[in-house]
């Protein structure tokens, strides 16, 4: 473990023990990886877009410090928590811009890395939540690997030590979570 992995451990391990002082010092530490994450994240997106990688940071922020019962582990715990968050965040715009409460124009996202979409390398982000709630229901573990590798980019070695399993396991999950996804959208 590197000095700055084992430093957010330890303020992420703080700020659960309620220390407001480890929240204000673990965000300069974490912020940047945070807004690579979200660039990479908004890049997908359509031309058009409102959001920029800064406001879903900012989201991502506001709603990881609501974070009140989460017995905070390390690094990757918290990059997989972030994950779910910016996916709600995405997934929350889309749905405003859907409902017409602003510009009308549909959230899309490349899902090049993990599958490529008929006639298009990006998909609508409510078709993808929708799609991972349901495999959420088939599959809890591969829904997870999914949300953890698209949405904040961690390795299969990054993923297999959030969830606890081996390198094997989550490469196999995420190949058969691929395939369930393509068999999906072709559905579509």
């Amino acid at each position: 473990m590197s000095q700055t992995e084992g430093d957010i451990t330890q303020l992420l391990q703080e700020w659960s023990a309620g220390s407001e002082e480890a929240l204000a010092r673990l965000m300069p530490l974490v912020y940047s990886e945070l807004h690579e994450k979200a660039r990479s994240r908004v890049r997908r997106e359509r031309v058009g877009h409102a959001l920029q990688p800064t406001e879903l940071v900012n989201e991502v922020y506001l709603r990881l410090v609501k974070q009140k019962r989460v017995h905070w582990q390390g690094r990757t715990q918290f990059f997989g928590i972030a994950a779910i968050l910016m996916r709600r965040v995405l997934v929350d715009l889309a749905r405003k811009r859907q409902a017409g409460k602003t510009p009308p124009s549909s959230l899309r996202l490349s899902l090049s890395e993990v599958m490529p979409a008929k006639n298009s390398d990006s998909i609508d982000i409510l078709w993808l939540d929708e799609a991972l709630t349901k495999l959420q229901a088939f599959d809890s573990r591969q829904a997870q690997i999914v949300e953890l590798r698209f949405f904040v980019g961690l390795s299969n070695e990054e993923v297999a030590e959030a969830l606890g399993i081996s390198l094997a396991t989550v490469k196999r999950e995420w190949n058969m979570a691929k395939a369930w996804l393509r068999r999906e959208l072709n559905k579509t």
